[in-house]
Order: structure tokens, then C-alpha cells, then sequence
């Protein structure tokens, strides 16, 4: 029973940190995530960009979260090869650091955190300060976790057990090293997981020559989170998750080997506790950064050779216009067709960005050659949907099955909306970019911040909608429609604020309110029809009701008919 007890006791534990540095980092993404692309993509130097890659695992609580990102960069092209590895060598260091800063005792911040993190989250309406709750309570469970951790070893620290597998870790450091790189993977977390290591030294379960190894372990584990979750990109978003492994996992392999060879000839004399663990974990992702960093760019050219492009790939393609993914003399099996029919809509979805990307640039520059490349880009939008059509028409309903039928034509609705989300760039937005070069006018100080942050907003909106697509994640089709209700309200308290500017008789916004609040419009339908793929998955997953909204949060008034529950 004492066995039972304490499995049950440490999966609990388990589960609620994990849960605790997820719902960390989402309540950050929720907040910040349209700041991210400017910040990542805006540093000219490799050491600026480790600099970012710190500051943001930090910020994120996780190192994986940041590859992600840098290689959602890269594949927009909008990041090079040495920047992004710059920036995810420095990620693997902030989320080090993030190690240290949990690793003291900050019981006693508990219920402070508890009371003003739930007061936020429960009480506020505004999107920021409801994170802020999020994240306050997060940071709380984190901490109430790591003491259930510490409890319930408790119990079986005097037995015979746990010596015995400690012991034998101690002594066999590859099957600790093995064993800490499969437990970071498993759980998608190397915070939880070397968080995890480090309180089990801390309270004397296992030896540090054990933890030592475990930790290494789990360093080359999350180094394959990344490259796991980016197997369903673009070359250019892989290279830099697998530079990043084959450096992490050497540099591990050499101070596993290196540092337990020292160990047991007594040259690092006798070092025991969680905090010289975290030393430890904080001396080798620091060392890495600095031997690393001087070879990014020199890294470039292997792993290109090692992931090259296609040989068959169209050399006639321009830049951000691949070839079709569909073939209608191949359908194939259905898992074939589905797959084919999302690579398309990536592609549409490529297409309509880099037709919006721009879009707020041309208010402007009024640059009429733009503006035309623009259109000529939602005439491939065009053909791709009349692909899709001719696709989905093509497959046998018969043989796929009402279940594969029913996502293509899913999948087809989304394409639909796509192609209209074209339209909105190419027949409203340039228009209206048009009105403001033929009037020579401006917008407000204010009212261009305003257009700003929801552009942001917007191209954050898509790369997520693109995961969404990919995955089929559950949660990252919550988290678009919840941003798709964010939206919403910045187009509102924008107007409210553009006709209280009109109220005070600011220039500007007399002349240039009709504009204003026509790309308002366009802003908000453009990013509803971009967050439409969230909602086969929220239907399919009992979390979208054609009646009534049930999310907790307030306000919550944006969808089709529908919304999300929570």
C-alpha cells in the first residue's frame, strides 16, 4: 500500500507542475504573444539574439516554447539560420536560470500569489491583468507542487527502494542519463523535469552524482521536444531545432563522460546538494552558449547540406510560392488525401500573410506596384481554392468514409474562408490604402498604435491558426478563439477611443475617421475567417455550442453563433 501511496502521491505532484508551467506560459503567450515576432526578428548581432533567446525563455518558462517560435520565424523567412540558433542556444540558458530562481524555498509567497493571481483572474475583465492572474497562479502551483514533491518522498526515503535505485543510478550514469533525457521528452518540459531532479537532491533521495547525470539527460531529452514538434514544418524551421540538438546532445555526451570521470577520481572534491545541482545545470547551458555561439553562422552550410530542398522542387516557384500540394491523379488513401489537402492549405494560408504582412505598410507608402503585387497574389489564392474544390469533389465518399469525408470538407469550408480573407487585403484594405495616398492624409498618433497592435495581433492569429491545421491541439484551438474575442474588443475600444479623438477635435481623425474605421472592420472580419479552423476541432471536442456562450470568462460574445466551454 505504501508503494500504491506513493505512486499516486508523485503523479499528482507530476501532473500539477507540468500543468503549473503550462498555464505560466500561456497566460504570457495570451498576453505578449503579438510583441514576440518584434522582438525575436529585430537583433543584429548574435549575442543580442542569445540575449533575446534568455530574456524570452525567462519570460515563456521554457526553451522549447522559444525554438518554436524562432522556427516559425524562420520559415517566414523573416529570421536567418545563425540568429535563430543564436537565439534558441540563449533559450536553453533563460530556462536554466528560470531553474535557479524556482529552486529556492518561496513557500511562504504562496498564498500571497494565490490571493492576488485569483483575485485578478476572477475579478478582472481586461485581457492583461486576467493573464496576469494566470500567470500568478501558475508561479503559485509551481511552488505548491515542488512541495508536494519533497512530501511525498517523504514515506520511502528510509526505505530500502529507493537506496537501492538511487544507488544504482549513482553507479550506471548512462542508464541516469538515458532515464533523464527520456523523462524531459516524456513530459515536454526540461523546467519540470530538472526541477523535478533537483528536489530529489535537495531532500537526499538520491545522490548528486545521480542528479548530475539525470540532469545532463534531460538537457539532450529537450533538445528533441523541439525537433519532435517541427517535424511537420518546412526545412528552414527544422534545421535550427536539429543544429540545436546535435550541439546540446555532444556538449551533454562530453561533460556526462568528463564530469563523472572527475567525480569519481575526486577532483571536484565532494559535491552534494540541489544548489550546487542547479550551479551545475546554470555552468553547462552557459558554456555551451559561449562555445557555441562563435559557430552559428559557420553551421549554416552542413545542416543545409544535411536537409537540403527537394531536388524535384520547381525552380521557377518565386520565393514564398511553392508549387500545388495536390494531385488529382493521386489521390491516394484517405490519410494521404487529408494530409495533401492541409499542405495546400498551409500553403494558402503562406499566401494570404505575406498579402497582409504588407498591408498596413501601404497606408503609408501608398506604393502602387505594391499594391498590384498584392492583387496578383490573391489570384493565386484564387487557384488554390478552385484546387481544393476540384480535390474534395474528386475523393470517393464512398471508400474514405463519413469521418474523412466530413474533414475534407471541413477542410475545403476553411479554404473558402481563406480565399476570402484574400479579398479583404486585396479588394478593401488596398483600396482603403489607396483613399489615404489620393488624400495625402494620416492617422492619429494613437490611431496608428491602435491599427498596430491589432495587425500584431492578427499575424500572431495566423501563426497559430497554422498550428492549429497542423496539430488538430485542442487547446490551441481554445486559444485562437479566445484571441479571435480579443480582436474583437480592440476593434471596439478602438472606435470608442477614434470618436472620442473626433469628441476632442484632433485633426487627423476627422480626416481620415471613415478609413480608420473601415480597416477596423476589415481587421476583424479578415482574423474571423483565419480563426475558423479552430471550430470543426472545438465541435468535434464538445467545446462549442450552436446556442449559448458557457466560458467563464467575461464578455465573451465573439463567434459564428457559437462559443467556447470551459
Amino acid at each position: 500500500m505504501a508503494i500504491v501511496s506513493f505512486i499516486i502521491s508523485l503523479a499528482g505532484a507530476t501532473m500539477l507542475l507540468l500543468y503549473a508551467v503550462r498555464m505560466v506560459r500561456t497566460g504570457i503567450e495570451r498576453s505578449y504573444g503579438a510583441s514576440f515576432q518584434r522582438v525575436m526578428t529585430g537583433q543584429r548581432s548574435y549575442a543580442q539574439a542569445s540575449l533575446v533567446g534568455i530574456v524570452m525563455a525567462i519570460v515563456l518558462q521554457s526553451s522549447a516554447a522559444v525554438a518554436l517560435l524562432t522556427s516559425g520565424f524562420a520559415v517566414g523567412g523573416m529570421l536567418s539560420f545563425p540568429a535563430g540558433l543564436a537565439i534558441v542556444l540563449g533559450g536553453d540558458l533563460g530556462s536554466a536560470l528560470i531553474i535557479q530562481i524556482l529552486s529556492f524555498r518561496l513557500d511562504w509567497l504562496v498564498p500571497m500569489l494565490l490571493a492576488v493571481g485569483g483575485y485578478l483572474f476572477v475579478k478582472a475583465e481586461a485581457k492583461r491583468p486576467r493573464q496576469m492572474g494566470r500567470i500568478l497562479m501558475g508561479i503559485a502551483f509551481i511552488l505548491i507542487s515542488l512541495r508536494f514533491l519533497r512530501e511525498a518522498m517523504d514515506p520511502i526515503r528510509d526505505s530500502a527502494f529507493l537506496p537501492a535505485i538511487a544507488g544504482y543510478l549513482a553507479r550506471d550514469y548512462i542508464t541516469a542519463f538515458l532515464v533523464g533525457g527520456a523523462l524531459a521528452f516524456v513530459m515536454h518540459s526540461s523546467v519540470a523535469a530538472i526541477l523535478m531532479c533537483v528536489t530529489l537532491v535537495q531532500i537526499d533521495a538520491i545522490p548528486f552524482a545521480a542528479g548530475l547525470s539525470l540532469v545532463l539527460g534531460a538537457n539532450f531529452g529537450s533538445a528533441f521536444i523541439p525537433v519532435w514538434l517541427t517535424r511537420g514544418m518546412e526545412l528552414p524551421a527544422r534545421r535550427i531545432p536539429f543544429a540545436n540538438l546535435a550541439l546540446r546532445g555532444t556538449w551533454a555526451v562530453v561533460t556526462l563522460f568528463a564530469a563523472n570521470m572527475a567525480l569519481r577520481n575526486g577532483l571536484l572534491g565532494d559535491l552534494q546538494g540541489g544548489q550546487m545541482l542547479v550551479n551545475a545545470h546554470l555552468a553547462f547551458n552557459a558554456s555551451l552558449l559561449v562555445l557555441a555561439l562563435p559557430f552559428c553562422a559557420r553551421l549554416r552550410a552542413p545542416f543545409e547540406q544535411l536537409l537540403p530542398e527537394p531536388k524535384n522542387a520547381d525552380a521557377t516557384v518565386q520565393p514564398g510560392r511553392t508549387a500545388s500540394a495536390l494531385d488529382l491523379r493521386n489521390i491516394g488513401s484517405p490519410s494521404q488525401a487529408l494530409s495533401s489537402l492541409k499542405r495546400e492549405l498551409l500553403r494558402m494560408s503562406d499566401l494570404v500573410e505575406a498579402m497582409f504582412r504588407p498591408s498596413l505598410e501601404l497606408y503609408r507608402s501608398g506604393d502602387k506596384e505594391q499594391m498590384r503585387a498584392v492583387r496578383d497574389v490573391d489570384e493565386d489564392v484564387n487557384e488554390c481554392l478552385s484546387g481544393v474544390r476540384k480535390f474534395v469533389a474528386a475523393i470517393p465518399a464512398e471508400e474514405f468514409g463519413k469521418d474523412n469525408a466530413k474533414v475534407a470538407r471541413d477542410l475545403m469550408e476553411y479554404a473558402i474562408r481563406l480565399e476570402t480573407a484574400g479579398d479583404v487585403v486585396a479588394k478593401r484594405l488596398t483600396v482603403l490604402a489607396g483613399d489615404m495616398r489620393k488624400k495625402g492624409a494620416s492617422f492619429s498618433k494613437d490611431g496608428w498604435s491602435e491599427l498596430v497592435e491589432m495587425h500584431e495581433g492578427i499575424l500572431a492569429n495566423m501563426k497559430l491558426a497554422s498550428n492549429v491545421l497542423i496539430s488538430d491541439d485542442l487547446e490551441s484551438a481554445r486559444l485562437l478563439s479566445l484571441e479571435k474575442t480579443e480582436i474583437k474588443r480592440a476593434e471596439r475600444d478602438s472606435r470608442k477611443r477614434h470618436l472620442k479623438r473626433l469628441q476632442h477635435g484632433t485633426t487627423e481623425s476627422f480626416e481620415t475617421s471613415d478609413i480608420h474605421l473601415e480597416t477596423l472592420r476589415a481587421f476583424r472580419e479578415f482574423n474571423s475567417h483565419i480563426a475558423a479552423v479552430a471550430y470543426p476541432i472545438l465541435y468535434r471536442n464538445g467545446q462549442l455550442l450552436e446556442t449559448r456562450l458557457i466560458e467563464e470568462m467575461p464578455q465573451m460574445e465573439d463567434s459564428p453563433d457559437a462559443e467556447v466551454k470551459g
